[in-house]
């Protein structure tokens, strides 16, 4: 039985890990977490904000998909898209899923995020 969702792995090109370092650590303020050696030879890295992990792996023929996408639940989303706004990444509102307020954004290398906290009251 699934008890729960352990990460997220994204794709990226290769040579983008300075790039993504600088995203997902001063744009998302989440922190980078050690890979494994064994995985650490391969590229890429990987990301903590509490219990979620985000996971960028090197892909040779990287294409940032269109549609696929974590859903990152965040408190406050009105401050959190000024954040990401202040720090230069695009920040698009969408009204449509019931009872949330979302945006998507996107990191340096295309990959697609969406951000989104329930409506309460």
């Amino acid at each position: 039985m699934i008890a729960s969702l352990d990460h997220v792995q994204l794709a990226a090109p290769a040579g983008s890990e300075e790039a993504l370092r600088a995203y997902y650590t001063n744009v998302l303020g989440m922190t980078e977490i050690p890979k494994p050696p064994v995985l650490a030879a391969r590229g890429g890295c990987w990301f903590a904000a509490g219990p979620v992990q985000l996971h960028l792996g090197i892909e040779a023929d990287f294409r940032p998909a269109r549609k696929a996408h974590p859903g990152l639940r965040v408190t406050d989303i009105g401050a959190y898209a000024a954040r990401l706004a202040e720090r230069g990444a695009e920040v698009v509102w969408d009204d449509n899923l019931p009872g949330h307020r979302r945006f998507y954004s996107h990191d340096p290398v295309g990959n697609r995020l969406e951000f989104l906290e329930p409506v309460t009251g």
